[in-house]
């Protein structure tokens, strides 16, 4: 079995995307982390699988970590995925269904707007494994009397986010202190992890440890997150530019409707074949 697919990112962050909406296409989390794998596979952040939605939805959105597992959103995915059906139909609204919801994207000029729906808060729809409140949780790193990071919040936008604010984003070993909170007991499904330094009350440095993946380019969840998280805890304002190592999202959590919207590019890098040794003894 080969199969086509076009190799996409938004912001450098990087996907290979997989087209299953005529002939299904059963992906393994074997499969997914071959294809994913930057040494011996084409090389990728995520690999995301378009499949048939349900109404009201255009499409349905799959989306495998590098690591193969299934997470349930991804916000530069899902203007990637709607920048193909804008191609498709010319229309300017697209509705991409993933295992966290609807997401409503429109076309914005050149860039794309998704409607990434409100922020969640309490410590069970993180989740965390005991009650806590989630603008400080219980997390430090480093010597106990002297923690090089401590005090983190977390957010939930589709994925679980855990939240460093800092004085800045570049003085700390992301590669180092990533996975030690990614595991961290209290987060029963792993989580995201950001360094965030307040620019000023309408720009946010960010820097991003994904769950599965590693240190990315760019992270819309994590930007959104970030933002929700910064407001509440009053450093900065609802409408603000977070600057990702990939570049720039503009990012409004509005005050009536609650709802965070995520504007930025997608982008289509080429497109090219799957030889059928990525599946082979990969499982259904």
């Amino acid at each position: 079995m080969s199969v086509t697919f076009k190799k996409m990112n938004g912001l450098g962050n990087d996907f290979v995307v997989i087209d299953a909406r005529t002939d299904k296409i059963v992906l393994s989390e074997t499969a997914a982390a071959r294809i994913a794998d930057r040494k011996s596979g084409v090389g990728c952040d995520q690999v995301i699988v378009m499949e048939k939605g349900e109404a009201p939805a255009d499409v349905f959105m799959r989306i495998y970590n590098q690591d193969g597992g299934e997470v349930a959103a991804c916000g530069n995915a899902a203007r990637c995925i709607a920048y193909l059906v804008f191609n498709e139909t010319n229309a300017d609204k697209v509705i991409v269904e993933t295992k966290a919801g609807l997401l409503r994207c429109t076309a914005t000029g050149p860039d794309i707007t998704v409607d990434m729906g409100p922020p969640k808060f309490n410590w069970q729809d993180i989740p965390l494994t005991e009650r806590m409140d989630t603008r400080f949780v219980d997390v430090k790193l480093g010597p106990i009397d002297n923690p090089v990071l401590m005090g983190p919040s977390t957010v939930n936008v589709g994925n679980p986010h855990c939240i460093f604010f800092v004085d800045d984003a570049s003085a700390y070993d992301l590669e180092k202190f990533g996975p030690m909170v990614e595991f961290h007991p209290l987060f029963p499904e792993r989580a995201n992890v950001s360094l965030a330094q307040i620019v000023a009350p309408d720009a946010i440095r960010l820097r991003v440890w994904e769950r599965g993946v590693g240190i990315t380019k760019a992270c819309g969840t994590a930007a959104c997150a970030v933002v929700a998280a910064a407001v509440r805890l009053g450093r900065a304002e609802r409408q603000v530019s977070v600057m990702l190592d990939g570049g720039s999202l503009s990012i409004d959590w509005r005050e009536n409707n609650d709802r965070i919207y995520m504007t930025g590019p997608a982008t289509l890098d080429y497109e090219d074949i799957l030889e059928a040794s990525y599946f082979e003894g990969a499982g259904p």
